[in-house]
């Protein structure tokens, strides 16, 4: 992991000291940021092993960050951050958003009310393979979309019990699928309808999984989006294939060649197509947009500022409930209608209306 600019001089408040904590921690010091960790459990040891310095409650986080950064589990995060945003501390907070979108959505308001940024931890959209597919769709390289299939899967998270209860994980829809299903709206846009399917058994004690969801986007594009979580020696593993009227566009993480493509020939002298992927982690490059953010304004930034990253906290609300759709149609099993261009609109007006949404 490499910086290649200068540190934004933040103090970070790290709550969390877990699996994922581990790869913020070394993204905010490769940019010389400070850091600080509160956690029950594991915070002397990642602050040790990043040089950071531990505290002994949240109150006294505060007091000495600039900004927070919620790695805690997700039934948690409405708890902290709102905490964080009423101390007038900026916040980054691991997604998902919230354990429902009534949680993400109190956390937006939270945001609002004191006029500080909130950003979800969507890292999928920093990969550089997933994002050069969006910029490819986008600019029309392969036509308009019409089939998109999306793929994540691995072992159980067995080191952590609390994924194993759905109350408090939202289970391998909300916890996992949720990266595609945001990808899926960012790619091929608003969703209009979310039909989905599970299939359970309990191995060891710890359940085994594979959910599937069919999303309807407003200009006719289909997205299918499959989560696994296997037995212990599944190996980790994500996939995209995306399909228009010109060619398409696939990425496999057990392969090692990249994105790959099927379109028209490049022109004489024109750039091949897509780009190699870079060698950067994408929790940096996550974490760099973010601190810039951070660094720009003292207040809540405008979805047009250029400082914004490429995700936003309306983002993060709209995932859960996008997941909450998925929720419901399993329990169904028929589809359930969505708008999220509708609550898109909604949710920005919250900062002019103060209405809840």
């Amino acid at each position: 992991m490499t910086a290649a600019e200068p540190s934004p001089a933040l103090t970070v408040g790290l709550v969390g000291a877990g699996g994922i904590a581990r790869a913020h921690a070394p993204a905010w010091r490769a940019l010389g940021a400070d850091l600080v960790v509160h956690s029950t459990d594991g915070a002397a040891e990642l602050a040790a092993a990043h040089g950071g310095r531990v505290v002994a409650g949240l109150d006294e986080l505060l007091d000495v960050a600039d900004v927070v950064d919620v790695v805690t589990p997700t039934p948690t995060h409405l708890e902290v951050a709102t905490a964080a945003l009423a101390a007038g501390r900026h916040v980054l907070c691991e997604k998902p958003l919230g354990r429902t979108s009534r949680d993400a959505v109190a956390m937006l308001e939270a945001a609002r009310a004191a006029d500080r940024q909130l950003y979800p931890g969507h890292v999928v959209r920093f990969f550089p393979e997933y994002a050069r597919m969006r910029r490819a769709v986008r600019s029309g390289e392969i036509g308009a979309p019409a089939v998109l299939r999306f793929a994540r899967g691995g072992m159980f998270p067995a080191w952590s019990p609390w994924f194993a209860d759905d109350a408090q994980s939202g289970g391998v829809v909300l916890d996992l699928m949720i990266h595609d299903l945001d990808l899926a709206r960012w790619v091929a846009g608003e969703v209009t309808s979310v039909h989905a399917t599970r299939r359970s058994l309990e191995e060891g004690g710890a359940p085994h999984t594979l959910a599937h969801a069919v999303l309807t986007h407003a200009g006719g594009a289909i997205s299918h989006v499959r989560g696994l979580w296997g037995a212990p020696h599944t190996t980790f593993r994500t996939s995209f294939h995306v399909a228009g009227a010109a060619g398409t566009l696939r990425f496999d993480s057990a392969e090692a060649s990249g994105v790959r493509s099927d379109l028209p020939p490049v022109p004489a002298g024109g750039q091949d197509r897509p780009a190699p992927a870079a060698g950067e982690s994408p929790y940096l490059t996550e974490i760099r947009e973010v601190a810039r953010a951070f660094a720009a304004s003292p207040t809540s930034l405008a979805p047009d500022d250029p400082h914004h990253p490429r995700v936003s906290a309306v983002d993060g609300v709209i995932a859960v409930e996008i997941a909450e759709a998925a929720l419901a149609s399993i329990a169904s099993g028929e589809p359930v209608a969505l708008d999220t261009a509708a609550r898109a609109r909604a949710l920005a007006d919250l900062e002019t209306t103060g209405s809840r949404a």
